[in-house]
């Protein structure tokens, strides 16, 4: 039996090993690292501070993560395959090293991030193009 997250540690660990795979994936891999070009020393501490609000209910994220990928659309667009491909490497971190309460709530919490993310872009779109 694999262990629940309990700890900001769990989730570090969850969330490097997840970025060790975005980092080299072919379908996303690039939006990281040769569109955004991601500082991965300043990015990864906020990713442990999001999951860790989402998760433990610890309120240290700051910041606004639709408008940072509403202005990532503008560069590249993004496309139900990006966030697709987000959720597997996610799901399979995820399953790999951990199960229980807090690991469900995690794959609920990525798939609601996900399509709620989409909505909002397709959202934009429309009224962007709508004169």
């Amino acid at each position: 039996m694999k262990p629940d997250i309990t700890s900001r540690e769990d989730i570090q660990v969850l969330i490097d090993r997840f970025y060790d795979k975005v980092k080299t994936d072919d379908v996303i891999g690039f939006i990281f690292n040769e569109v955004v070009k991601v500082n991965w020393p300043q990015h990864l501490p906020v990713m442990y501070d999001f999951w860790e609000g989402i998760l433990l209910g610890n309120a240290v994220y700051r910041g606004n993560p639709m408008a940072k990928h509403i202005a990532l659309d503008q560069k590249i667009a993004l496309t139900p395959a990006h966030f697709d491909r987000w959720k597997t490497l996610f799901f399979e971190t995820l399953d790999d090293l951990y199960e229980g309460t807090v690991a469900t709530e995690a794959r609920k919490r990525a798939e609601s991030i996900a399509q709620l993310m989409m909505a909002k872009i397709d959202y934009r779109r429309q009224t962007r193009l709508t004169p």
